[in-house]
């Protein structure tokens, strides 16, 4: 795979993760390997800069969360902190501050798994509560902050003052929380962080409060204003005022100090009664703050050390296998329940069967099991010293486990497949799929109900989805659901049927086909009659659409001919609008967007770009065509202005694209 493809496929990986963990408080991947990925792009982009995409996410602070809560626009941006993973890193983050000729000391911090907020007090009152966001745009959340106890609503003193903190969910609350849900039959919150963020979004405040979350402060919003010249004062004035802060902060004199501080709680953070996974390190004093700066995506002076993966040994007492939507067959460990990053782990992928073999997983083993807070934990080795006699080696089931068909091994891969389409594992799997929010964004029909509701027999392709209307009196009979959770369910998927073409070409699972690829064909194809008669040929024609793909899409619209024409008959018969040849001003362009705009989020404005036949680029070169700046542009509008490329306002663009 040549680096432009590898750097594509990266990104397309890494904004899936993500688009996951901040929309659906759902971790993929721990954040060991997200983190492996992002530095492999990152390292990827530094040697490859024309390469570079506009949404990658080395470009962001974080991801949007699309939900109904009403966005807040930050004056001052939540940056994300650049990690470390090692000693050695550490020490080249101290080495870089002391080439631009500063010695400072450093402010260590345990970094909370919780939720980024932030509050806003008015003469000492508390009146606004956000979540970060992407670090310029966040959610309004006051009602469930006032929920936190931990958090005042009025203060002692009539201060004016912005600060930012972690919103979690203590370990005992949450071991109480899912007592009390498993005596219900109720699923179970997966870990503490993922509980924590779905309870902040929640609509219903009582809800919120009922989770009982907390909150730890670590910094104030221009602290210069408050006489502050330092983060260590900072946390005192955080303190005295009545505010939560994390107690176990330290003032380190050096990196070595730094280095001292991690190993003293890389082990005694496990006592703790709340998640940490790494310590925020800072240079202390503010003034040399300002001047070590920043990148467009975090401050140099700051770093997050993330402590190794935590990994606990239990013992394998089975394996099983779950189809997925392309008949992907993917093996589970089944173990005994043991806690680990506060979530009862029970299950452990095995991703494939080279996966197992490689490591000599045998079922009676004892594994050690990594998890750093995620969902998904993996198995990482076995404890061969603890290995019973006669123990049998493994091996892959030959056929399905839904369908009972004949598995095949694909040429190259190590991934089993079911071939049968009729199959009610993969039937299932796509259902799910289907309704997921990356795709038609059916809220509430997950993948425990598509399981009932299939076996019921409500539904078993996903146009009968939309017939869902004629079981309502059955469905709040089902347990967990009611006549509330009905209603809103039904109104979701009739909600449904306004999504654009490009989310209903992804929710249709199409081999190969997943929303970047769509959006690239809905450039093309404006209506689903237009990709029932497009061509091989008519594909494989555009760019970055492969061979593989164009057969993909070709033999999907002629097998599911009729299950289109049916869905049209619904409702969902999305029709794009065309962009003439003589729209696309911008046709052969490169252009970069810098600095905060007002009208638009960058994401938007680099759609418009793109939509118009443009290319929206990150860094400025010779190739670049024009520069639209915001307030506050940095080193981009001085490199334009360096390389004379022309720099126009937002609202000049905006009137290039007569918004």
């Amino acid at each position: 795979m040549n680096p432009q493809e590898k750097i594509k496929e990266l990104v397309e990986l890494l904004n899936k993760y993500s688009q996951e963990y901040y929309n659906n408080d759902v971790s993929l991947v721990s954040d060991f390997e997200y983190d492996s990925l992002l530095r492999e792009l990152e390292n990827l982009e530094k040697e490859y800069p024309d390469y570079i995409l506009p949404n990658s996410p080395t470009k962001r602070v974080g991801d949007f969360s699309e939900s109904e809560l009403e966005k807040i626009y930050y004056k001052t941006p939540m940056l994300s902190l650049a990690n470390v993973f090692n000693e050695n890193e550490l020490i080249e983050f101290d080495n870089r501050i002391k080439k631009e000729g500063f010695n400072p000391k450093y402010v260590c911090e345990l970094k909370i798994d919780g939720i980024a907020s932030n509050a806003n007090y008015s003469s000492g009152i508390f009146i606004l509560g956000s979540t970060r966001g992407n670090g310029v745009v966040g959610e309004n959340i006051t009602s469930n902050m006032k929920t936190i106890k931990s958090l005042p609503q009025v203060l002692s003193n009539n201060l004016d003052i912005e600060l930012r903190g972690e919103v979690y969910m203590k370990k005992s609350v949450f071991n109480y929380l899912n007592d009390i849900r498993k005596e219900k039959s109720e699923e179970l919150f997966k870990n503490p962080r993922n509980a924590a963020g779905g309870s902040l979004r929640q609509l219903n405040p009582k809800i919120t409060e009922e989770r009982k979350l907390d909150i730890f402060n670590y910094t104030i919003v221009n602290p210069e204003k408050y006489g502050l010249h330092n983060q260590y004062e900072a946390l005192k004035f955080l303190e005295k005022n009545g505010f939560s802060v994390n107690p176990n902060y330290e003032l380190c004199n050096d990196i070595n100090e730094v280095i001292k501080y991690i190993e003293k709680w890389k082990d005694t953070r496990k006592e703790l009664d709340y998640e940490t996974d790494g310590v925020v390190i800072k240079v202390n004093d503010f003034s040399m703050q300002e001047r070590i700066g920043y990148t467009v995506k975090s401050p140099k002076w700051a770093v997050a050390y993330k402590f190794p993966a935590i990994e606990v040994e239990t013992k394998m007492l089975d394996i099983v296998f779950t189809v997925g939507r392309t008949g992907n067959i993917t093996p589970n460990a089944v173990l005994e329940p043991v806690m680990i990053a506060g979530s009862l782990v029970q299950r452990a992928t095995l991703n494939n069967e080279d996966f197992i073999t490689e490591r000599d997983i045998r079922i009676g083993d004892y594994v050690l099991v990594r998890k750093a807070g995620e969902i998904i934990p993996e198995v990482v080795r076995v404890s061969f010293e603890r290995r019973s006699d006669g123990l049998e080696p493994f091996k892959m089931i030959q056929v399905c486990p839904e369908c009972h068909q004949t598995l095949v091994r694909a040429k190259d891969e190590a991934v089993h497949y079911c071939l049968n389409e009729e199959c009610p594992g993969r039937i299932k799997a796509g259902l799910v799929y289907f309704a997921s929010r990356g795709c038609m964004n059916i809220e509430g029909l997950g993948e425990k109900l598509v399981e009932d509701l299939f076996n019921l027999g409500y539904i078993k392709k996903i146009t009968d989805i939309y017939g869902l209307y004629k079981y309502r009196m059955q469905l709040e009979n089902i347990e967990g659901l009611g006549e509330k959770s009905v209603s809103a369910l039904l109104d979701a998927i009739e909600k449904s049927k306004e999504n654009s073409l490009d989310k209903v070409i992804t929710s249709l699972g199409i081999r190969f086909v997943g929303s970047k690829v769509a959006k690239i064909l809905t450039k093309i194809f404006f209506s689903l009659d237009e990709f029932l008669t497009a061509t091989y040929e008519d594909y494989v024609g555009i760019k970055d659409i492969g061979t593989s793909t164009a057969k993909s899409l070709v033999n999907y619209f002629k097998k599911n001919y009729n299950l289109i024409k049916e869905l049209e008959s619904l409702g969902i018969n999305p029709i794009e609008e065309a962009i003439t040849n003589e729209e696309q001003i911008f046709a052969g362009m490169t252009i970069v967007l810098t600095g905060k705009l007002e009208s638009l989020t960058r994401d938007e404005a680099s759609e418009i770009i793109e939509k118009l036949g443009g290319n929206a680029s990150t860094s400025v070169s010779k190739k670049t065509s024009f520069v639209v700046c915001g307030s506050d542009a940095g080193s981009k509008r001085t490199k334009a202005l360096e390389l004379g490329i022309k720099i126009i306002s937002e609202d000049e663009f905006l009137d290039l694209v007569k918004r």
